[in-house]
């Protein structure tokens, strides 16, 4: 493999605890240039400790891998300087303009001509018109817009952004992702936690972690394949009693209201289908095969770790 063609993130076997709590375990991940990579778990899930290794702000208890061409055990420092990273909060100082922020990351990057890095900085992202603004008085999307100013500021390849549009506006996001998908397309790489599955699907490749273990990876389309699913939907009223008239039934892994639908998936396809119509033939409701989606994999790959996880818990 070409030196231009190798992988922004290779990284095998890491491991993270704190005190008896094992946050990590045996994370595999592989970037390439111009991805974006997105990270899908839940809450506590490991997210934002395997992120914070791989930027070398964490040292791995065990594995090995590099990030940018670097060693994330020996070359940290290396990491650390070439790769831009957003935190899960907002870190930059409310009592300082737009501009005298971008300033100081320009600073801590020893940038030379930095006040020309600035200033495109601002010009790029819309933030000229609000450069004199406190921090402090911006609006959710703005301060996105702000931290994601400064992550580019030094020009990174890679971008390890930790969950950066919970609570922004729905146009803020959509905004978000344009930047990143042009981003993209210049041949910079993403890696990104979300929780959001519409934000999922406008990634390139996906993975999915649950109690600090990799649960699968792929595109949208193979990590759907990859579980062998059979989704059905029943539309009308009373589907949350009728959810739970479901449970337990033969081949009825989930059951997960979606608005004016209840989307049932389960492997046994046949026993599945039978328990359905059954069930909505009962109910009067109609039911039809639908094609199984990102969403419906997440919850139930999260249903499987949380079993899983309280067995080994046992």
């Amino acid at each position: 493999m070409s030196a231009a063609a190798a992988p922004v993130i290779e990284v095998h076997g890491l491991n993270k605890s704190f005190g008896d709590k094992h946050v990590v375990i045996d994370l595999a991940l592989q970037v390439q240039p111009g991805e974006i990579f997105g990270f899908l778990g839940p809450n506590g899930s490991g997210k934002t400790t395997s992120i914070r290794m791989l930027c070398g702000l964490l040292t791995p208890d065990s594995g090995s891998g590099t990030c940018l061409g670097y060693d994330i055990l020996k070359q940290s420092g290396e990491i650390k300087r070439n790769v831009g990273y957003m935190t899960q909060r907002f870190s930059f100082w409310d009592d300082l303009s737009i501009r005298e922020n971008l300033d100081f990351v320009a600073r801590v990057y020893q940038m030379p001509r930095r006040q020309e890095a600035v200033e495109r900085a601002l010009e790029h992202l819309g933030l000229a018109g609000r450069a004199e603004q406190l921090a402090g008085q911006l609006s959710g999307g703005w301060k996105q817009r702000l931290a994601l100013s400064a992550c580019m500021l030094h020009q990174p390849r890679l971008l390890l952004l930790d969950e950066p549009t919970a609570g922004v506006d729905p146009t803020a996001r959509r905004d978000f992702w344009e930047e990143l998908h042009r981003l993209a397309a210049l041949g910079i790489s993403v890696l990104v936690s979300t929780h959001y599955m519409d934000e999922a699907e406008r990634c390139h490749k996906l993975a999915f972690i649950a109690y600090g273990r990799l649960l699968v990876q792929g595109t949208a389309a193979e990590v759907v394949e990859s579980q062998h699913l059979s989704t059905w939907s029943i539309h009308g009223e009373r589907l949350a009693e009728l959810s739970e008239q479901l449970h337990g039934q033969p081949g009825v892994d989930q059951t997960v209201v979606f608005g004016g639908a209840l989307h049932v998936t389960g492997r046994d396809a046949a026993a599945l289908q039978e328990s359905v119509q059954r069930a909505a033939r009962a109910a009067g409701l109609a039911a039809q095969p639908i094609d199984t989606g990102i969403e419906d994999v997440f919850i139930h790959l999260m249903n499987e770790s949380g079993a899983a996880q309280r067995l080994r818990a046992e």
